[in-house]
């Protein structure tokens, strides 16, 4: 009985690892490694919530890959993740705690259109030129700037709140909103979405370690990829077009948005 067991939990580290790598690039490239990471849980025999919860607290492990690996990025634009980070931080502690509160499928009905208009804002975004200064996603100028930057506000807050409750496709979220009120090239942007997600991943895991459960055993193989491939993600966004990117990501969320909504509604 031990021995099975045993076979069991090596057989699902051999399987997590790799799938951490995978989901860690996809993460810091694209903003979507729930996409992976979290039908990998399921696939293990997780319940979603615990899965949930325990994908959270891996995707920690990307955060910290990603910084290390995107410093270039971030010491050009720090005053723009001061401005973004409490705000991610702030809603991912709401988020969490309506997830302890309500289950996420009362929320499955409406993250597809989410996820839809994500895809489109990054779509309409790919003729829009980063060449000149990186403007802050936050900055104030005028009546009308004012008007943008609390409908930004309210939008990354918004995500942070998503991914502390759900998650699936909060990175390209970020991404959207940011490709759309800044004039930072993807790569900075990126490097700022990757940052501030996972200190919203982390205040959620803190959240959730004592008012929920983690499979801690399988958040150690997961993150350890997750790690690896949040190191590596930026490093291809440094090489590939931005437009590329663009477009990838805006296909990717718009396959996932139909998939979730097959699945929420038929």
């Amino acid at each position: 009985m031990i021995l099975h067991m045993t076979t069991n939990m090596i057989d699902m580290i051999a399987i997590l690892f790799p799938v951490g790598i995978l989901a860690g690039v996809v993460s810091t490239t694209a903003g979507m490694a729930s996409l992976v990471s979290y039908p990998a849980l399921l696939s293990v025999g997780i319940p979603p919530v615990f899965a949930n919860v325990t994908n959270t607290a891996a995707l920690v492990m990307t955060g910290f890959g990603s910084t290390v690996s995107s410093q270039k990025e971030l010491g050009d634009h720090k005053k723009d993740l001061i401005k973004v980070l409490p705000l991610t931080i702030l809603g991912s502690v709401v988020g969490s705690v309506l997830l302890l509160e309500q289950p996420s499928a009362s929320f499955t009905k409406v993250v597809p259109f989410f996820i839809l208009l994500a895809g489109i804002l990054m779509l309409t975004s790919i003729k829009k030129t980063t060449a000149g200064h990186p403007a802050a996603s936050l900055s104030v100028h005028s009546h009308r700037s004012l008007m943008i930057t609390i409908i930004v506000v309210a939008a990354v807050l918004f995500v942070g709140a998503y991914c502390g409750y759900f998650g699936a496709a909060g990175g390209v979220m970020m991404l959207a909103i940011l490709s759309a009120t800044t004039s930072m090239p993807y790569s900075s942007y990126n490097a700022l979405k990757n940052v501030s997600l996972g200190a919203s991943n982390l205040v959620a895991t803190l959240i959730f370690a004592f008012k929920s459960h983690i499979y801690w055993w399988l958040v150690i193989p997961l993150g350890l990829g997750l790690f690896v491939g949040g190191y590596i993600g930026p490093k291809i966004v440094r090489v590939i077009p931005e437009k590329v990117l663009k477009i990838v990501v805006s296909m990717l969320a718009f396959g996932l948005a139909i998939d979730l909504f097959v699945k929420a509604y038929f």
